[in-house]
């Protein structure tokens, strides 16, 4: 019974690390594959890579907790299963800041997002010369 349930609780364990390397594989793609497509428009890039990296830094801290709690599991090694348990701690807390935080700012997110929108839109449409390379980058992107 016993070897049943560490053999369970490593495959339990062994989930997150699974989900940070689908996480992290996943943001680097963006990240390499963006650099290419989004280069003309600072701003734009500059917003877009750093959600990009944040989800860089967040697959590479699950799949360190996942290794930290499978290797816990198989070791049988409290202050490993200690670690793990606290990262999980800290991640939830943090998750639940920032669901308070994005519920309590809501709306200077959507006047920002939609300040940005309309730049964008502007630039798109302008008829001056002013943004001629990020309308020519933004066809590329269209045409793939």
């Amino acid at each position: 019974l016993a070897k049943k349930l560490l053999t369970f609780l490593t495959c339990l364990y062994f989930l997150p690390q699974v989900c940070g390397c689908i996480i992290l594989g996943f943001s680097i793609w963006i990240r390499v594959t963006g650099a290419q497509q989004v280069n003309a428009c600072s701003r734009t890039s500059t917003t877009m890579y750093a959600g990009v990296n944040l989800l860089i830094a967040v697959g590479a801290i699950i799949m360190i907790l996942g290794f930290l709690g499978c290797c816990g599991a198989v070791k049988e090694s409290q202050c490993m299963l200690m670690l793990f348990f606290i990262g999980l701690l800290l991640i939830l807390i943090l998750q639940l800041t920032g669901g308070i935080l994005g519920a309590l700012y809501k709306s200077q997110v959507e006047n920002i997002f939609n300040l940005t929108l309309s730049s964008n839109v502007d630039a798109l449409q302008s008829i001056t010369g002013e943004h001629k390379e990020f309308q020519e980058e933004f066809q590329k992107l269209e045409k793939e």
